[in-house]
């Protein structure tokens, strides 16, 4: 098998790749996005309401009970504070950075790990576009070189096939710039939430122990 024959191959190829490096950008944002609907509250008066009862239920040393609103509570928050809970013997300083190293490391991490697919997937998108662009050009352009007689609109159908990968990768870019930006504003949200209700719960345990 020739270069030029072997261009043409890779450059066949490249359209599998982008592909594949689409869809596995759609599977991350969709599971960015979900896993953001689980781990946040609906709205923030829903959020202060929670923190509400938790404040009213551990100033009267309701642990039980407290625990017992946030066990089947799959959000970020509930299982923080009962995190919190189950370890208040720590005391304060302690239980903040044990709080504070677990969202960290078990909920954020995880977004973040996500997010940084989606940076690769953008960058990825174009620089296959590229590298196929430049494959089936080569092979365009090799038609020539042989010498044999080659009509111009056959030249013309190469190029214009091997310009659909930088356009197929542009494709995928362009959208995923702005999903990533949406996302990354949806977590700096969750961060913002999460730390605010955090906050008072942690200040009920700080004047407990006082």
């Amino acid at each position: 098998m020739d270069f030029l024959k072997l261009a043409k191959i890779w450059g066949d190829v490249t359209y599998a790749f982008l592909a594949a490096n689409l869809l596995w950008g759609l599977f991350c944002a969709i599971v960015v996005w979900r896993r953001l609907a689980q781990l946040k509250f609906a709205s923030e008066e829903l959020q202060n309401q929670f923190v509400s009862d938790q404040e009213n239920s551990l100033a009267m040393g309701d642990f039980e009970g407290a625990a017992a609103q946030c066990e089947n509570d799959s959000r970020a928050l509930p299982q923080l504070t009962l995190l919190a809970i189950n370890n208040r013997k720590l005391g304060h300083a302690k239980l903040r950075q044990l709080v504070s190293d677990h969202f960290q490391r078990d909920v954020l991490a995880d977004l973040e790990n996500r997010v940084s697919w989606l940076v690769t997937v953008i960058k990825a998108g174009p620089l296959l576009g590229l590298y196929g662009t430049v494959m089936g050009m080569m092979a365009a352009f090799g038609q020539i070189g042989t010498g044999a007689a080659v009509k111009n609109t056959d030249i013309a159908n190469e190029i214009s096939v091997a310009l659909i990968c930088t356009a197929l990768g542009l494709t995928t870019a362009i959208p995923f710039t702005f999903i990533v930006a949406n996302v990354t504003i949806k977590i700096r949200k969750l961060q913002d939430m999460v730390g605010l209700g955090l906050s008072r719960i942690l200040d009920v345990f700080r004047t407990l122990s006082t």
